[in-house]
């Protein structure tokens, strides 16, 4: 286990604010008024067999709570996870921004993150296609800032006017309520089809990225332009971005299926037990800047959340980092009462005119207030800033803060014009003088109409594997769609990315590319009486984006830290094969679990106890990242008998994991299917490490230096159309 961060005591302090603690111990059970408990196991009867009586209050309290102790789920992002932790500036950010947070490199700031799928209900499955959201709220001195984002830089749509068709569309169908957590039925297909503004998204959520590995390899996106403005009220446009230190990595679509059958929680468990093990995750905060006077200069706008401003052209900055340090205390009382809004900035933060954006400014405060029951949701622990707190604001329900004196307006003389407001110099929050001169206006800027452009940029830009993979998430999805004219308009909007893209998804749908796509929506300038308009002519960008590819990508990490490696085991297994590769791999920052054939202890061909983390029965490959077979004929044997062994290799070998074996362990392999089409020079190629002598004091470093490579797509057959 690492050292505790020395963060987690100080941050702790800061970010629990005024938060009340109580786990119980050594104390008398007390009603919620104080008064102790005599009796919590029986209710007050008239006789031991006789009516309950109503004036047992304690009875009343007790079920009044329990009936009321769900409150309705979040419409989206309802299914999460979080942590605390906190961030840390490096000043890079200082001449762009007055931002407080940003300023002093030895300064940190405490921050709550929650992570979620956004599709599925509260018990749906962590392993869903889908896009993730990625929220900080960080508790700055000027107020609380919330970076509400996801793990991809762009949107399905433009304005925030579609939000709401969007997701009625993408939920399960209202006369089934089915299917759960998944985009693969016609409702929501049907709106995509009618909607190529969506396309480019379409290519991120069909690819890898809309199922990562874990909440710890994914990285986060502001998703709009938002604005810096410093000292001297210059205003520079931003993205922001997360990049994750231990890389961005995902798992296979086989694989996430069975992950969903072995552990729904998998994502859940990985980020607490991650934690909890002193592994904490950490991310740098980095941002795009775009000079004001840059604003026209690009082929896109930077106001359409549907565009990304490629790295090549904008690189990124690194203003900070940050680091999760610490689990929740309860799951109910923060992960799911904290209330996000991209509405919470600080002096130095402010917004654009992204119509996307702006629609959700205001309807962040209003889903909170249904939600959470009451104005009031910022006194609730996780979401009181650590600023102090001095308003007009009285009453309603669930009110905490006692409020003292007659006055409660403002201005007043009584209270002697208190609280009273800052000045721009003290700290006042005063959003950027921009010049607005239009007409009102229900139209969409002709600089939104491109809607394939990036779409293509982002399929050219991923290797030859993740365009397979993206074609097979596009065969599985639209093959699942039942009504003919939605595949048809589906796969016309996909030949205006790419043709051969279109028909290798057609070929499987059985139905041929569409000669002319129907002309594609666009609900702005140009349109005909139909809102219809023809596409705009694709941009050509100068080269592909490396940073678009998660195989390519030049912040991914050769480290295995927090990789979780099974090792097979059974009676007889050799204590020092075991032993050598197990310390080896902690070294390095990887996790052993050894799997048994019982859920208790093995005996070692040394005779000496090995402690089993988990019974061979109850998990399955999915759950590990790379496979190790130790030493020892005994054990091999008795593997050899075990029924789960075959499809447990065989599927950690279809997944492009790591696989090792040693001496005896060797023998086991000769029990799969893939071994024999491998010769003994393309193991290692194919990502299999063996080693058949005594002393090998390169074995273990050549598993290490395979795991590294997290993958090895030479095992997946091209695709054919």
């Amino acid at each position: 286990m690492k050292e505790k961060d020395p963060k987690i005591t100080e941050n702790a302090k800061l970010a629990d604010l005024a938060q009340d603690k109580s786990d119980g111990t050594n104390q008398f059970m007390t009603t919620d008024q104080g008064v102790k408990i005599n009796d919590d196991n029986n209710s007050l009867k008239a006789g031991d067999r006789g009516p309950s009586l109503l004036e047992d209050f304690i009875l009343r309290e007790k079920i009044t709570h329990f009936d009321h102790e769900r409150i309705p789920e979040r419409i989206v992002h309802a299914r999460g996870s979080a942590a605390h932790g906190y961030f840390q500036p490096n000043a890079e950010a200082k001449k762009y921004t007055k931002a407080g947070f940003l300023q002093d490199p030895n300064s940190t700031t405490p921050v709550f993150v929650r992570f979620s799928t956004v599709a599925g209900f509260r018990g749906s499955t962590d392993m869903a296609r889908d896009v993730r959201g990625f929220a900080v709220k960080f508790y700055t001195q000027e107020g609380n800032f919330d970076l509400v984002g996801n793990n991809v830089p762009v949107f399905f749509i433009q304005d925030a006017s579609k939000f709401p068709d969007l997701i009625h569309a993408v939920k399960p169908e209202p006369h089934n309520e089915m299917p759960q957590a998944a985009s693969a039925h016609d409702t929501f297909w049907d709106f995509i089809s009618l909607m190529p503004e969506s396309m480019h998204m379409i290519m991120w959520a069909m690819s890898d990225r809309a199922i990562p590995r874990s909440y710890r390899m994914m990285e986060g996106f502001g998703v709009h332009t938002f604005r810096f403005i410093n000292e001297k009220n210059e205003s520079n446009f931003v993205k922001f971005h997360w990049k994750p230190k231990l890389g961005t990595h995902a798992v296979v679509w086989d694989e996430a299926v069975k992950i969903s059958g072995n552990d729904p929680d998998f994502h859940r468990r990985d980020l607490w037990e991650a934690i909890d093990a002193g592994n904490f995750p950490e991310w740098e905060l980095g941002v795009q800047v775009i000079p004001e006077a840059d604003e026209h200069k690009f082929d896109f706008d930077l106001l359409d959340p549907t565009k990304i401003v490629p790295e090549e052209l904008v690189p990124i900055t690194i203003i900070g980092k940050m680091v999760l340090n610490r689990n929740p205390d309860n799951f109910f009382a923060e992960t799911e009462q904290v209330a996000f809004h991209p509405g919470h900035v600080v002096p130095g933060i402010d917004f654009t005119n992204d119509p996307l954006l702006q629609g959700r400014l205001f309807s962040y405060t209003d889903t909170q207030l249904s939600r959470l029951g009451s104005p009031n949701f910022h006194e609730i622990p996780i979401n009181r800033p650590i600023a102090p707190l001095h308003n007009n604001q009285r009453d309603g329900h669930m009110r905490q803060e006692i409020n003292v004196g007659r006055v409660s307006y403002h201005p007043n003389s009584l209270g002697g014009g208190c609280p009273y407001q800052a000045k721009i110099a003290e700290g006042g929050f005063a959003s950027f003088n921009e010049r607005i001169d239009a007409k009102k206006v229900r139209e969409r800027s002709d600089s939104f109409a491109d809607h394939f452009s990036q779409a293509k940029l982002f399929y050219e830009s991923q290797t030859a594997v993740e365009q397979d993979h993206i074609i097979n998430a596009l065969r599985f999805e639209l093959s699942k769609v039942e009504v003919p004219a939605i595949r048809e308009r589906m796969l016309g909007l996909l030949s205006q990315i790419d043709k051969k893209l279109a028909e290798s998804v057609a070929v499987v749908l059985g139905i041929p590319v569409p000669k002319s796509p129907e002309k594609p929506m666009n609900h702005g300038v140009g349109a005909d009486d139909e809102g219809k308009q023809e596409p705009k002519p694709l941009v050509k960008y100068a080269q592909t984006s490396d940073a678009l590819s998660m195989i390519k990508n030049k912040h991914n990490s050769d480290t295995i830290e927090t990789r979780m490696v099974a090792f097979l085991c059974a009676d007889g297994v050799e204590g020092a094969s075991v032993n050598t590769m197990k310390n080896t791999l902690e070294k390095e920052g990887a996790t052993v679990k050894i799997i048994g054939t019982n859920s208790t202890v093995l005996k070692t061909a040394e005779g000496k106890e090995l402690k089993v983390d988990h019974n061979l029965l109850t998990v399955s490959s999915v759950l590990f990242d790379a496979v190790f077979i130790p030493a020892g004929e005994e054990s091999v044997n008795r593997l050899k008998e075990e029924d789960k062994i075959p499809e447990f290799l065989n599927d950690t070998y279809k997944h492009c994991k790591v696989i090792g074996a040693e001496r005896d362990g060797i023998d086991l392999l000769n029990e799969v299917d893939f071994i024999t089409t491998l010769s003994e020079k393309k193991l290692i190629e194919h990502g299999i490490i063996t080693n058949d002598e005594e002393q090998n004091d390169n074995f273990a470093t050549d598993f290490i230096t395979a795991m590294k490579q997290h993958r090895f797509w030479i095992r997946e057959k091209p695709l054919k159309n």
